[in-house]
């Protein structure tokens, strides 16, 4: 096997019906010279069968029983063997120039620690939504805001191995901001950067254990906007975190948050009002009393310019990133 410049890491759970187009992605990069280190978290359906079907010597699977994303990352981070990890999920799509515009920032850069990009998000049929632009772009930006949300879309992200280890790795308690907090404390030593160009695409996936935060009840956003703050984290929160998660962990739940996700972004950010009062419906008919549901019904019916205009006053920032974006295309 040829020396690798890359260990590109993705843990893997129950994602048989997308984690074939997913290795594809990977296998096909320009820049071939890497291993793809796959963590099998105690997936119970064809998800192993799907891998091993690969006959690529520069796939690593790795089987562990399921204990969740934190844990799986940290085993193939002790496995991976080259200095730069690039993350990457199993129901994502990697574009074929990815590692290789990536790798080579890195090794022009030596003071920057983690570099991530923007993402065309698609829906679980692989239709187009809307592409995300980073919340930052400089490593100022992104220290600016890092107190407040996450900079990276953490499947975009390549960083260096040995600033993660060096800080412990992924906090096992922090479930589903674990990237978040490791941020955090990597970025106080070292750089970060976000690209413009959309290196990946995103899968929105009911499935997913992850759901729009925005169906989180309260006690999670106190705890997760208290452990931001402290940059640190105890078990008994963890446990709290975990308890709220399991709890949201039905398919009548997710599948209304996903709806819900594609209804927003087809009225703000991919103006497609009939698309958006479909997936309304969808919501609706399993959460009669969801309220903002209505609201978004409504606004489906304004004029694009009028429903534009109420956005730029919501959300000035979403704005002023897009502003951003045209200005380094031009």
């Amino acid at each position: 096997m040829m020396q690798a410049k890359l260990s590109i890491l993705m843990p893997a759970y129950n994602v048989a019906n997308f984690i074939g187009e997913a290795i594809s992605s990977v296998l096909s990069q320009s820049l071939r010279e890497f291993e793809f280190v796959i963590v099998n978290d105690g997936s119970t359906d064809s998800t192993e069968e799907i891998i091993r079907s690969f006959n690529d010597d520069r796939i690593v699977l790795i089987n562990q029983e399921n204990k969740g994303i934190a844990v799986a990352l940290n085993k193939g981070l002790e496995m991976a063997q080259a200095n730069y990890v690039v993350r990457f999920d199993a129901d994502d799509i990697c574009y074929p120039h990815r590692l290789v515009k990536q790798y080579q920032f890195m090794e022009e850069n030596p003071d920057y620690m983690v570099a991530g990009s923007s993402a065309d998000y698609i829906d679980q049929s692989g239709g187009y939504v809307f592409t995300s632009y980073p919340n930052a772009y400089t490593d100022p930006e992104i220290k600016a805001v890092l107190k407040k949300t996450c900079p990276f879309i953490h499947s975009s992200v390549i960083y260096r191995k040995a600033a993660i280890i060096k800080h412990g790795g992924y906090n096992q308690h922090a479930h589903s901001f674990e990237d978040h907090l490791l941020w955090q404390t990597v970025l106080a030593e070292g750089k970060g950067i976000n690209f413009h160009e959309p290196l990946i695409q995103v899968r929105l996936n009911p499935e997913s254990i992850t759901i729009d935060e925005q169906w989180r009840p309260k006690a999670f956003h106190v705890i997760k906007n208290s452990v931001i703050e402290a940059n640190e984290i105890t078990a008994e929160q963890g446990e709290q975190l975990l308890r709220i998660i399991h709890s949201q962990n039905n398919r009548q739940l997710k599948q209304s948050a996903y709806h819900s996700l594609l209804a927003k972004k087809f009225l703000w950010n991919n103006y497609q009002p009939q698309k958006a009062r479909q997936n309304l419906d969808k919501v609706i008919a399993q959460n009669r009393l969801h309220w903002k549901s209505y609201c978004f019904y409504a606004l489906s019916f304004l004029p694009k310019p009028v429903l534009q205009k109420g956005y730029r006053l919501l959300k000035p920032q979403a704005v002023y990133l897009t502003r951003q974006k045209q200005q380094h295309e031009q």
